[in-house]
């Protein structure tokens, strides 16, 4: 093995290895009875190890693996078919593993075609259930490194086949490797690999829909919003709850005039929902149980004398979807306006900065306990006092750790590089590298790029809204599998139009970011302005995290979407876009819907069963569509405000397909991935086109 596959090896096996690796390609026992009947060609070499070199090893294949412990590697008897075997005994591992794999080379490692899919099926024996079927690629510019762990196997005493379809092969990619590798104390006999083009090919589309073909199309609703949607949240009924509070309006809040409603997008029909307190600027995030829970808010406005500015609620609020109605918590520790909100794998919520209640920023973390459904007192919660300002972006990375990313609101970021990495439990904070123009990454946006096991981050533009230069084009991409997870720059955001169709120039970019992740694992990019609560971009594009690059010149939303504007994916894969607070106080009303280019493509897979809405992790669910699919995978629903949604997150479900036509597929083990709570299972067809969703439940 390369050293930099142990280099990428090494990033995915950080903390907890069985949380950590095993959910990037599936989990499951697939029906595989078939698989020997197709006669397409075996791309492995040496695929029973029946051909030994001068050490009496088998051809093509390498003993390779990292950490402690320590292993022994034999070649056997104790064969499926033909007379030999390869036995991997691993013994004391607690930090790495062990593994057989194809040799990183010409003649021994399979050619592979650029999108395409490869079924991979293997006969074992092992004793433990800590081995994962894993794979590496061979990027024709960067050379051998780690790209996705696919499978676990469970304990088999007697001879069991198991096989795994791959994502499509990345682009890039001419060659692949991959085994069987062993990360605890156990025995592991493998026999008769196999590896087969398994593509669909895409259905032809014959689209006939001029431009909306390639750049998709916007619609804006014959209906008028009542409330000052500033906050955005996707319930897993398929409504959207919007949030205003007293919506940036003092007179509003001095009339103790707070709103909020409910948005069917089935029917166009809002139900306006009494508010109990201003939940102007707070924060929101799902909870495991699928009820929205609110945390802090505007305790006041500035004052006119200057004596104080903005005041931090500690009010906190759960919203039911099924009754529509708040219900308050217990408070929190601290006032909070502007509070980070992040779903950890346990179900726990972290929040972090924004303003306390004397105007001053908060130091302050807050812990929110799923068990008991209520904010933990202060000496529970582990504290740095560190001030990560407004809004800080936290993502929750695959090894439970905290990544901030930089994205933020008002003004400069944190002090340091402007990004970290925040271990909750060891309660240590440490700088992370390579951002670029860190105090001008206000009202940028970050996402975890599709899938999540690839644990890749974008951050997207910004500006400064007290300097207020003009908005940039910046992005940055960073690798958090890496053990040294650094900022690289990422493509400029491509540049749109002013008001009048003045075309931006020079470096100009945008503020008040949208960044939506797609069923078709592309990032929509959307709305934003040029400077504070001024001068809208009209632009969007659209980001292949394959590729690392944009595709310009998709469809605009025709109305401006600035400051206090929101875009997020529906449940039947289009985009939803509100908002707008311009400088002279107004509020946009109308309400944008996007159809992306896929929804013009065909028609559309449907999901016409599903075994069980209730998943657990570690499980294959099965589910039967009326035409064949390539991947699938859960989308969380947005709960987005502000160019903020740290918890937006799209997990790959490696699939098997079945001898009856139905397809498994498999949920990670690893809670970090898929933190508990709802998620929309979406399917895809050859030609990039989304099912409508259904809901699932992970627990």
């Amino acid at each position: 093995m390369t050293n930099k596959a142990f280099r990428h090896r090494t990033g995915v096996v950080l903390g907890t290895i069985t949380g950590a690796v095993l959910g990037a390609l599936g989990l499951f026992t697939p029906v595989l009875s078939t698989y020997y009947a197709s006669a397409a060609t075996n791309l492995i070499t040496n695929p029973g190890f029946e051909k030994l070199d001068s050490k009496g090893w088998p051809q093509c294949w390498e003993q390779s693996g990292w950490g402690n412990g320590t292993a022994s590697y034999q070649v056997v008897s104790d064969a499926h078919k033909g007379s030999k075997a390869v036995k991997l005994s691993v013994a004391g591992v607690t930090v790495g593993d062990r593994k057989t794999m194809m040799f990183e080379s010409p003649p021994c490692a399979p050619k592979v075609t650029a999108g395409h899919q490869y079924d991979l099926n293997l006969w074992y024996k092992t004793t433990t259930p800590n081995t994962v079927v894993t794979a590496f690629r061979h990027d024709t510019t960067q050379g051998w490194q780690y790209w996705t762990d696919l499978k676990t196997l469970p304990v088999a005493a007697s001879w069991t086949q198991t096989g795994v379809r791959t994502p499509q092969i990345p682009p890039n990619t001419d060659q692949i490797t991959w085994g069987v590798a062993v990360y605890g104390t156990g025995t592991l006999i493998t026999d008769d690999y196999a590896m087969q083009d398994a593509t669909v090919p895409a259905p032809p589309t014959g689209c006939t829909a001029g431009d909306a073909c390639t750049k998709g199309s916007w619609l804006v609703q014959p209906l008028n919003n009542p409330v000052r949607s500033m906050h955005a949240a996707v319930l897993h009924d398929g409504k959207v709850l919007l949030i205003a509070g007293s919506g940036n309006d003092p007179d509003l809040f001095a009339a103790g005039t707070f709103t909020s409603a409910v948005y069917d997008p089935a029917t166009g029909s809002f139900t306006t929902i009494p508010t109990p307190s201003d939940m102007f600027c707070s924060g929101h995030v799902m909870l495991s149980d699928g009820r929205l829970l609110i945390m802090g808010g505007n305790k006041a406005y500035p004052a006119a004398d200057g004596s104080h500015g903005y005041e931090g609620l500690k009010d906190s609020y759960i919203f039911d979807p099924a009754t529509q109605s708040y219900a308050r918590t217990n408070d929190l520790n601290d006032g909070h306006w502007y509070p980070s909100f992040t779903e950890m794998g346990n179900g726990d919520i972290l929040s972090f900065g924004g303003l306390r209640e004397d105007s001053s920023g908060s130091v302050t973390a807050e812990l929110f306990s799923d068990a008991v459904k209520q904010w933990q007192p202060l000496w529970q919660v582990h504290q740095t006092w560190s001030y990560f300002g407004l809004y800080p972006s936290m993502i929750l990375m695959q090894d439970g750790r905290l990544f901030y990313s930089g994205s933020h609101v008002f003004g400069n970021g944190t002090p340091g590089t402007g990004a970290s990495i925040y271990d909750y439990n060891a309660n240590s904070l440490a700088d992370v590298s390579g951002l670029q123009n860190k105090d001008q990454r206000d009202q940028s946006m970050s996402v975890l790029l599709p899938p999540a096991q690839q644990q890749r981050v974008l951050t997207i533009g910004g500006g400064n809204v007290v300097t207020d230069p003009d908005a940039n084009r910046l992005t940055d991409l960073i690798d958090l599998k890496a053990p040294n997870p650094t900022y690289t720059p990422g493509p400029l955001v491509p540049q749109g139009t002013l008001t009048g169709g003045v075309p931006e120039t020079g470096a100009q970019g945008k503020m008040y970011v949208s960044a939506v992740l797609l069923p078709d694992g592309n990032v929509f990019e959307t709305g934003g302005a040029l400077h504070n609560r001024a001068d809208p971009v009209y632009e969007a594009s659209m980001f292949d995290p394959a590729t690392n690059a944009f595709t310009a010149g998709m469809a605009t939303d025709p109305v401006p979407r600035g400051y206090h504007s929101s875009a997020f994916l529906l449940p039947d894969g289009r985009v939803m876009a509100v908002g707008n607070n311009p400088g002279d106080g107004t509020f946009e009303g109308r309400v944008s819907i996007y159809s992306p280019p896929y929804l013009y493509q065909g028609a559309r897979p449907q999901i016409t069963s599903v075994d069980s809405t209730h998943w657990s992790y570690g499980s294959s669910q099965r589910v039967v569509t009326d035409t064949p699919i390539v991947k699938a995978e859960l989308i969380r629903p947005e709960a987005v405000t502000h160019s903020s949604d740290p918890n937006q997150r799209f997990v790959d479900l490696p699939l098997t397909v079945n001898t009856d036509g139905s397809t498994n597929l498999n949920l990670t083990t690893n809670p970090n991935l898929a933190p508990p709570g709802y998620y929309m299972l979406f399917v895809v067809n050859a030609n990039g086109v989304p099912s409508v969703a259904s809901w699932v439940h992970v627990m």
